[in-house]
């Protein structure tokens, strides 16, 4: 996990273990947020009437921590099972596909069009299948994790099961925003923002516990 060539956060490069999860393939998409809503009264992101994001496969934008929360909580509900964000960990253990030591899912050569101007937000499966069978693990939107953020958190990470630092005001994220000008994340690369805070490229995806 991490990386000596990235940001001073990814270091230093350490071994985790983490148990086994599973992680959906797609990050949830509008069509899957309007059900939630539906079914809940939910107050839906301020960026639900926004023209740009109204296809269904594309990703829900906008959500705040509190409400992807919400929403693992509420698929817990229907399901009966136990849904929730990753955590760091297993967000980047899923990205990388079974590769190690690679920049990206797919290997260590960027994509030819890493970097875009203010390109549209495309739907889901534009990006991968990455080793695991899973999409869109470097672009689209921000993933919010279940982690409390802190930069220096891998100085004194526990090597087994890491769900980030007791205390912090931020919430951490992975994964590539369409709206960046360097659009495509690395596995390794962290975010954070404050959990209330809704962003038109930030959204989610959910792990189940086996």
């Amino acid at each position: 996990m991490g990386s000596e060539t990235g940001a001073d956060n990814e270091k230093p490069v350490h071994c985790v273990w983490v148990d086994a999860f599973a992680i959906a393939r797609y990050p949830v998409t509008r069509r899957d947020y309007a059900v939630f809503l539906e079914d809940t009264g939910h107050p839906p992101t301020k960026f639900w009437d926004d023209p740009r994001f109204q296809l269904p496969n594309q990703p829900v934008v906008g959500p705040s921590w509190f409400d992807a929360v919400a929403y693992c909580e509420w698929l817990s509900g229907q399901t009966g099972e136990h849904y929730r964000l990753p955590t760091e960990a297993e967000r980047e253990k899923a990205a990388r596909g079974g590769l190690e030591g690679c920049d990206y899912p797919w290997g260590n050569e960027p994509p030819a069009d890493l970097r875009g101007v203010n390109p549209p937000l495309e739907e889901v499966g534009t990006e991968g299948p990455n080793g695991y069978g899973l999409f869109n693990m470097s672009v689209g939107v921000h993933e919010w994790c279940s982690d409390r953020y802190s930069p220096n958190y891998y100085e004194a990470s526990p090597n087994r099961n890491p769900g980030g630092p007791s205390g912090g005001d931020r919430r951490s994220a992975r994964g590539g925003a369409w709206r960046h000008a360097v659009r495509y994340s690395r596995c390794s690369a962290r975010s954070s923002i404050g959990p209330e805070k809704t962003f038109n490229d930030f959204g989610f995806r959910c792990v189940l516990l086996l």
